[in-house]
């Protein structure tokens, strides 16, 4: 403890040095034309790849003039709410999804029935590796536990390093198929150790799907309904992909182009994922809107409600970062059209489960702050709810606690990582290897 505060203390005089030496003028991006984050003034992203597997529309060109529109998602060339109207209460639409990400065509019965077996007899552990790996050093950061049991996986696979397209394939299926038992087992070994809880690991049925198969393992009784397993399904499925440039997809891709492995690569889009301006985005608005309903008693009372979230922009509410979470997105404008799915699934399980009060504040809150936003910020282009603002409400609806929140991201998005992974290796060729521009200054040390 003693060495601990003096290295602190030691850190602390260092911190000076690191913002001194660190620091870049702002006006040097504008003399080099550096796209900050990869994105233009316009905040477009910068053009990094080719993808065949996702597309985004967030805009269209009308009478030779750029116009926002409704946000599209495309999943190989299936707009996603066909997707979702195609699978909606028949189960199993996460499996038939990824296999469609992976491998470019839809499912027909055979396939899908095929998909689903190989998926759930890769629905294992090695023997002991529960014991050994997920119980030992248990954490409240379930995406660091991930991460690390990924990397000892990596250890039991002896072809890890042939870079064979067929083993690559198998190795995308076991992580798919696991990674479910992977985030809820680290789960309840943080629970039990930590929260001083229950134990109790039940082993995935081979007859249920990905999303029936976490509610399962999850709850004591490993009871749920229809709709609980519907939702889940169907948010699982609006999480998967979202194009080749968000930044753990594109962290899959650039140390895929390395030549490292399928463990090596995933670790790394876990590490990405987890941080909080990409993946636990959705437990800033669950906090957010308790600390909202605390404030303001009435949802009905459009002035109050407005009152408070204005203070929550100017940081003086809240967590005082002036942010008002789940509203707005880098791409989308108008609307996320994942959002715009979620909300009615949030709507029907709210109302079947007696939270309708819950849902409705929400949704006070998701017409009164692009008001307020735009208001405050002069943006008027668009501000709208993305798919964050309701998901958080969904997994508290069902019970999932908030340490399994960016995990339950990460159960979706390996599917999306998986494929572009594998684009990458079979249509890539080259490292990525941006460039950055040095404006280090050549100190003369000469006597």
């Amino acid at each position: 403890m003693q060495f601990r505060e003096e290295i602190m203390r030691y850190a602390g005089e260092l911190e000076k040095l690191c913002v001194k030496n660190d620091s870049i003028a702002p006006e040097f991006y504008e003399q080099y034309d550096v796209k900050r984050g990869l994105r233009d003034i316009n905040g477009k992203g910068v053009l990094t790849g080719l993808t065949n597997i996702s597309r985004i529309d967030s805009s269209e060109i009308i009478n030779g003039e750029k116009v926002s529109c409704d946000g599209k998602l495309w999943y190989r060339g299936y707009d996603i709410f066909d997707l979702v109207r195609m699978f909606a209460g028949q189960g199993f639409g996460f499996e038939k999804t990824a296999y469609l990400l992976l491998f470019g065509d839809l499912p027909d019965e055979s396939e899908t029935e095929r998909f689903c077996y190989v998926l759930s007899k890769s629905r294992t552990l090695p023997t002991n590796f529960v014991r050994d790996v997920i119980m030992k050093a248990p954490s409240r950061d379930i995406m660091n536990s991930m991460t690390r049991s990924i990397l000892t996986l990596g250890s039991y696979n002896k072809a890890v390093v042939k870079n064979d397209l067929a083993d690559e394939i198998r190795e995308d299926i076991m992580l798919i198929a696991t990674f479910p038992l992977l985030a809820v087992y680290a789960y309840h070994a943080y629970n039990h150790y930590t929260n001083l809880g229950s134990m109790y690991i039940h082993r995935p049925d081979p007859n249920r799907s990905t999303a029936e198969n976490i509610l399962a393992m999850l709850r004591p009784d490993s009871k749920y309904t229809k709709l609980e397993a519907d939702v889940l399904d169907i948010a699982l499925i609006l999480h998967m992909e979202h194009g080749g440039g968000n930044n753990s997809t594109f962290t899959t891709r650039v140390v895929t182009s390395s030549g490292s492995d399928a463990y090596s690569s995933v670790a790394a889009a876990m590490c990405s994922l987890k941080g909080p301006r990409h993946g636990g985005a959705n437990i800033k608005v669950t906090e957010m809107m308790a600390d909202i309903h605390k404030n303001v008693k009435d949802a009905d009372d459009k002035d109050a409600l407005k009152d408070y979230l204005l203070k929550i922009l100017e940081k003086e509410a809240f967590d005082r970062q002036g942010l008002i979470y789940g509203m707005g997105h880098a791409v989308y404008s108008l609307s996320d059209p994942r959002e715009r799915v979620l909300k009615e699934y949030a709507r029907k399980l709210a109302y079947e489960t007696g939270k309708e009060k819950k849902f409705d504040f929400y949704e006070s809150v998701e017409l009164a702050a692009p008001e307020v936003i735009a208001e405050h910020r002069h943006i008027y282009k668009g501000v709208s709810p993305n798919v964050d603002f309701y998901s958080g409400l969904v997994y508290e609806i069902l019970g999932i606690p908030k340490e399994l929140y960016t995990p339950l991201f990460a159960i979706a998005r390996i599917a999306g990582w998986s494929a572009h992974r594998l684009e990458e290796l079979i249509g890539g060729g080259k490292i990525i290897r941006p460039a950055y521009q040095s404006v280090m200054e050549v100190k003369d040390n000469r006597p």
